[in-house]
């Protein structure tokens, strides 16, 4: 009997120990440095199997720089001409560059003036001829109703400058500028989405593409007597500039804002909830949902989230958390949380490429993995 009761309490201690015991540490994801010269990278841009970096130069004559990278993995310089009548052109650094795989477009600022506001410089090309600044009059995008601007977007109807202006009625509205005849002309956003109303401020922040519609992120403010509420929204055109809609994003708690996203068939938006981070999904037919499952990472109003990346069945984003990298992982509702082994610092940009080689910028350099 005392033998049969000393194997029965080890088995009930070894039963226990196992109940106890947590899933295993996911391996850290090892990241190889890429050597990009003397300039830091700014800004990563991705179609199909070409991957541009963009570069900022602190000691070279002209500030801003480029590199096409191609599927070899051969990186080739593509020439950056800034107009001599611009002297901001020279120090630019890069905010925003599209490529659909013929042409460039790019959104360059530079602090100048008295109050040290952006001085925006605008370029166009190819990879072939380069990258040249097309100068723009100061009131483009300069004056007292200036607002901000955040991306430069290509779709198969067009280009477009996206950004913010003061609005006729309140507030700001969110802005699109188009090219006419070599200049860049604000559109007049009144009676449509973009435009703010006094019980309801446009806050943009973030512009990609889904096929021929402008995709743009952000957050909205509701007001009304004792009540102001900020919701993550999205603003989606149903080609270039027109057709805009507004699409409050679910589950939004009591403050929320969404930061950037990633569209191919169709998109994936990251931002926060809450103080905490939040992913959400919106179809091509303009239905949102939030992803559910995501680990708990806090993040801030001046955090700055890179697009999330989309392998297969998979979302992958990367965050920095208390200066250190962190990669999460999730399919069908399960996620994982990895450290890094290398990047450190502000992660500002990720790009997948076929290869499944995932880019990443973080701090003032340039990082590599391959994803399994």
């Amino acid at each position: 009997m005392r033998r049969l009761a000393a194997v029965a309490i080890l088995l009930f201690a070894t039963l226990t120990a196992c109940s106890d015991d947590k899933p295993p540490t996911p391996a850290p994801v090892a990241w190889t440095k890429v050597d990009v010269g003397a300039a830091e990278p700014v800004t990563l841009t991705a179609h199909d199997d070409q991957l541009l970096i963009g570069l900022r130069h602190r000691g070279a004559k002209v500030v801003p720089e480029l590199l096409l990278q191609d599927s070899t993995g051969k990186r080739t310089p593509v020439t950056v001409e800034p107009n001599p009548a611009s002297p901001y052109a020279f120090e630019a650094v890069w905010y925003s560059i599209a490529y659909d795989g013929k042409q460039l477009l790019a959104l360059g600022g530079a602090a100048g003036g008295a109050h040290s506001n952006t001085r925006w410089t605008v370029w166009t090309g190819t990879p072939q001829t380069g990258l040249i600044e097309r100068p723009q009059n100061f009131w483009t995008f300069g004056g007292e109703t200036a607002g901000d601007l955040y991306s430069a977007v290509i779709t198969p109807s067009g280009s477009a400058l996206l950004g913010s202006w003061g609005s006729d009625v309140t507030g700001n509205d969110a802005m699109v500028w188009l090219p006419q005849a070599g200049k860049w002309t604000r559109q007049d956003p009144a009676k449509t989405a973009l435009q703010s109303t006094p019980n309801l401020l446009v806050g943009p922040g973030f512009g990609t593409t889904l096929g021929e519609s402008i995709v743009i992120v952000g957050s909205q403010v509701r007001l009304a007597p004792n009540v102001v509420a900020q919701e993550a929204a999205v603003w989606r055109s149903t080609k270039l500039n027109s057709g805009w809609k507004r699409i409050v994003l679910p589950e939004s708690g009591k403050r929320s804002q969404a930061n950037t996203a990633t569209c191919a068939k169709d998109c994936v938006i990251s931002g926060y909830v809450d103080g905490q981070l939040a992913i959400w999904q919106l179809d091509a037919s303009g239905t949102a949902k939030r992803v559910q499952g995501v680990p708990s990472v806090p993040v801030g109003d001046k955090d700055k989230l890179p697009p999330p990346v989309v392998d297969g069945g998979k979302i992958i984003q990367a965050v920095a958390q208390d200066n250190k990298v962190k990669v999460l992982t999730g399919q069908d509702g399960h996620w994982t949380v990895q450290d890094s082994q290398g990047p450190q610092g502000r992660v500002t940009s990720a790009v997948l490429m076929p290869d499944h080689k995932l880019y990443l910028i973080a701090g003032t350099s340039l990082w590599q993995t391959t994803l399994s």
